[in-house]
């Protein structure tokens, strides 16, 4: 059996050119965490910036006012062409990021996942406009490969439905440049953390439960033995890239890690934050986690040559941000 692998030219430079101008951008997604930063960021910019959101899991009060929302679905082909209407690049970030909802609801988060992703390169395609496209992807196409640092020449085996849904819309946003001759950049996203990230959602990760656990004065509650490694991510990083990724254009389909490409143990990652909060609680251990993956570690050289940008803020600088209002 053939080991499916992504081949991707990372090589920079070629058919590169500055996207400064764009003007007016839609980002999916825009209410949730990672999108209400970015929608910010692009208006500080000075960008008119379009909001499409079924507020699923976002919520209304994320979106900036000076932003056009429109609350509806990435499955609704007429709201996708109405959200699309006078932009000149897209940002997508519509999904269900949830790893635990992705397994219970296989055929509705496939749906959103997949089928909301090919109903905007349809869109797009049907237009006819040349639009630049940036969408999320997520480290979770390598699965548990052992080979770090992950790099994006790399083995992917997903071990989850969504690790699965986010190789699929890999596959065909380079099928969309092959058949419809659309370009996209598919920023494959590690452990992002930061300001604003809902430690009551299933779609938060560690670093926002932990948070939540100091500031109600419980201990950290860690699966396993806490020996397992994240490359953990500050969002103001992850926006700069996606950012960047939208401001140049080049013809083809490309895939680029986002991370730190340190490699830091849950172990580590809980005695740095309570230190970080001066808090006295302990930290409790209980079983693991059945296929979780046990060593994560991005590249980080793909993202360079291809932005000149590296994730910059650490972890301790990003946790210092995050954990100030909790402070003892």
């Amino acid at each position: 059996m053939v080991e499916p692998v992504l081949q991707i030219d990372n090589v920079p430079g070629q058919n590169f050119m500055s996207r400064s101008g764009l003007k007016k951008i839609l980002v999916t997604g825009g209410a949730g965490f990672i999108g209400h930063h970015l929608a910010r960021r692009l208006l500080d910019t000075g960008r008119d910036v379009v909001v499409l959101d079924d507020l699923s899991s976002g919520r209304r009060d994320n979106v900036p006012g000076a932003a056009t929302f429109i609350k509806g679905s990435i499955l609704d082909r007429e709201v996708v062409e109405e959200a699309l209407s006078g932009v000149d690049a897209c940002i997508h970030l519509a999904a269900v990021s949830s790893v635990e909802k992705c397994n219970r609801q296989l055929t509705s988060s496939h749906a959103v996942n997949i089928t909301g992703f090919l109903n905007l390169v349809e869109a797009i395609a049907d237009s006819g406009a040349k639009r630049t496209v940036v969408y999320a992807s997520s480290a979770a196409v390598y699965g548990a490969s052992q080979n770090l640092p992950l790099s994006e020449e790399g083995r992917c085996a997903p071990l989850s439905p969504y690790g699965a849904d986010k190789l699929s819309c890999e596959l065909h946003a380079r099928a969309a440049y092959e058949v419809y001759g659309i370009s996209t950049t598919g920023l494959r996203f590690f452990n992002v953390f930061g300001p604003g990230q809902d430690s009551h959602s299933p779609y938060s990760g560690v670093i926002a439960n932990f948070a939540q656990r100091l500031s109600n004065n419980e201990n950290i509650m860690i699966y396993g033995d806490g020996m397992q490694t994240r490359d953990f991510v500050y969002v103001d990083d992850v926006v700069e890239a996606l950012i960047r990724s939208v401001e140049t254009r080049r013809d083809g389909a490309r895939v680029l890690n986002v991370c730190s490409g340190v490699e830091t143990s849950i172990n580590d990652l809980a005695r740095l934050m309570i230190e970080e909060t001066k808090s006295n609680c302990g930290i409790h251990h209980v079983d693991g986690l059945l296929g979780e993956v046990r060593h994560s570690q991005g590249c980080t050289r793909a993202l360079q040559a291809a932005l000149d940008f590296r994730c910059r803020t650490d972890l301790r600088a990003g946790l210092a941000q995050l954990l100030a209002p909790i402070r003892q």
